[in-house]
């Protein structure tokens, strides 16, 4: 049983985005120093960081001052090279195990580790060239999407394939040798959960919540789902075997899709916080960045319930800040129940996450409405799901 890393110690954190802000404000609201290695001066991780380690993921002599500098290691996202975990892995432990982000970070890896290990996923086909796609798309059939294999988040490397699509076209917008066809399953209910899991204590599972997505990026997620308790039963229990067959030290989110069939399957798995868990911020006991803390850190798991009958939680985007105006945080902090979280980003892109609000109340009805309320004064449409 490996000996816990108490409060006073200081936590390596590589990747500076806003998730890493997050799980660094709950580290040291517990009295832990973080320090960040990002290639990116001023991320916002490093801005509320002890210090800041600012270098490429290949510079291992900067990583080797980072890793000695504290004592365990974590990270905040996927796109981080392997050899850059494994190096640290050397000097500090680092969690979760970097074999889990090699899995996650590549979707041949993920959906073939998933489909070996029993669980269900959508029909796929890998492709090397523009027959094998076009041999792909004929057994799937349509419509079906081609995916890049690596650095796919927020829907980049994605082309969706119809009966008008040109293959060709499509093959050479692809623009990697590899790429991977999945089916197309019309009328889908996206959902997912964030479940932690440290040895020889029960796993800990955060209430699961619907998701809707615009433009391939997370709009908004809601709890309660709405499911049917057997389904998300079903979900839980799903999601704790694939802790134990990853023999998960740290934190997991796993994102499912619900078909009109009633079949669940696995759609993506990410070890680390989620997009889609940042209301446990604010509507839970523990939230997910303090539970990330308390597993890396050997701690005992924190509970997850839920605080509220009711919350939602919605992204702000860089389209937001480029129509010509301040928003108008003024009018929308007079909502109740509202928390609003802005990352410290200095750059506003469209498509980019800016921040989020996450809005309390007693039902569910309640929510969505002051949600279309904060809408229509940020001009950001309607959040029905």
């Amino acid at each position: 049983m490996r000996k816990p890393i108490l409060p006073g110690a200081t936590l390596g954190l590589i990747g500076g985005g806003q998730l890493g802000r997050m799980f660094a404000l709950q580290a040291r609201r517990m009295g832990y120093r973080v320090h960040t290695f990002d290639p990116s001066l001023d991320s916002p991780s490093g801005q509320i960081s002890d210090r800041e380690f600012i270098a490429p993921f290949d510079d291992e002599e900067v990583l080797r001052e980072f890793a000695e500098s504290v004592d365990c290691i974590t990270y905040e996202f996927e796109n981080i090279p392997l050899s850059t975990l494994q190096y640290v892995q050397k000097l500090r432990p680092c969690y979760p195990d970097p074999r889990i982000l090699y899995i996650a970070q590549n979707r041949e890896r993920e959906k073939n580790f998933l489909s070996s290990s029993g669980f269900p996923t959508v029909n796929y086909r890998i492709v090397e060239s523009e027959e094998a796609l076009r041999a792909a798309v004929k057994e799937i059939g349509l419509p079906a999407v081609l995916k890049t294999c690596d650095f796919g988040y927020d829907g980049k490397g994605q082309q969706k394939i119809t009966r008008d699509s040109d293959l060709a076209r499509i093959w050479r917008q692809h623009g990697t040798s590899r790429g991977i066809v999945e089916a197309w399953v019309e009328n889908v209910i996206e959902f997912s959960t964030v479940i932690t899991r440290v040895p020889h204590e029960p796993v800990a599972i955060f209430p699961i919540t619907r998701n809707r997505h615009s433009r391939h990026i997370l709009d908004l997620s809601v709890y309660p789902s709405g499911l049917p308790s057997r389904i998300e039963e079903e979900a839980r229990l799903m999601a704790r075997e694939l802790a134990q067959k990853l023999d998960l030290i740290g934190l997991i989110t796993v994102e499912f899709f619900l078909t009109p069939r009633d079949d669940i399957l696995i759609n993506e798995i990410a070890p680390r916080p989620h997009n889609s868990g940042h209301y446990t911020f604010d509507a839970c006991v523990t939230s997910q960045f303090e539970q990330q803390l308390r597993a890396v850190c050997g701690l005992p798991l924190g509970s997850t319930q839920a605080l509220c009958a009711a919350a939602i939680m919605t992204n702000l985007l860089g389209d937001l800040w480029l129509k010509g105006s301040s928003p108008n945080w003024i009018d929308v902090l007079k909502i109740p129940g509202l928390k609003l979280h802005l990352y410290g980003k200095t750059e506003a892109r469209p498509g980019r996450k800016m921040g989020h609000y996450t809005i309390l109340g007693d039902s569910l009805s309640e929510v969505m409405r002051r949600d279309v309320e904060v809408r229509q004064l940020l001009g950001i449409g309607t959040g029905e799901v």
